[in-house]
Order: structure tokens, then sequence, then C-alpha cells
């Protein structure tokens, strides 16, 4: 009796710790798949005046915002360049970011592009 309930408990155990190992392996197959949703826009800014003020103050904004992988804004282009985790931020939030920075009237996109990777 003694050696069926140890049998038992011993099956019970493994079946269990499988089940949890083949969860795990999805979740961390699910976490790849979303860290590939990176995207590579370009934004038209309107509003910037000088490189070091402006354009360097957005680009330093932008690059410690969560889900922004890189950016880099040109004053003379008037452009910025970012590359994004999709699944972290939108196309819409990165330019509400830019327009929020400083007195909130300052910065604004006019137009967004999206680029090859």
């Amino acid at each position: 009796m003694k050696r069926s309930i140890t049998i038992f408990a011993c099956a019970t155990l493994l079946a269990f710790g499988i089940s949890c190992k083949k969860s795990s392996e999805k979740t961390k197959t699910e976490q790849t798949t979303q860290k590939q949703r990176l995207k590579k826009i370009a934004l038209q800014i309107e509003g910037m005046t000088c490189q070091i003020g402006c354009a360097k103050t957005i680009e330093s904004r932008l690059s410690k915002t969560p889900g922004i992988k890189s950016a880099a804004v040109s004053f003379e282009k008037r452009l910025g360049e970012i590359i994004f985790d999709a699944n972290q931020i939108s196309e819409s939030e990165i330019s509400e970011e830019i327009s929020g920075i400083g007195d909130g009237n300052t910065y604004l996109v006019v137009a967004i592009d999206n680029l090859e990777l």
C-alpha cells in the first residue's frame, strides 16, 4: 500500500513538473515573438529652433521612453528617426511624447513615415 502511494505521488509530481516546463517554454516563445516587433519610423517635427536645445532634448527624452530602442533627431532636416518596439509603444504615443515636451505647445509631429529596418 505504501509503495502504491509513493508511486502515485511521484507520478503526480513528475506530471506537474513536465506541464510547468512546457508552460514556461511557451511563455519564452511568446516573449521572443514580441521582442521581434521592432519598427522604424521617420517623424517630421515642427517647432524646433536649434540642434542643441531642441533636437537633443527631444532625442534625449525619447531615448529614455520605455519601448524606444533608439532615437536620432536632426534640426536641419526637421526629422526624427525612431526604432521602437510596437508591443510596448505606438506611433501615436511617440507623437504625443514629443508634443508633451516643454510647455506642450512647442513641438508638433506633422507626418509619420514607416521605414525599413
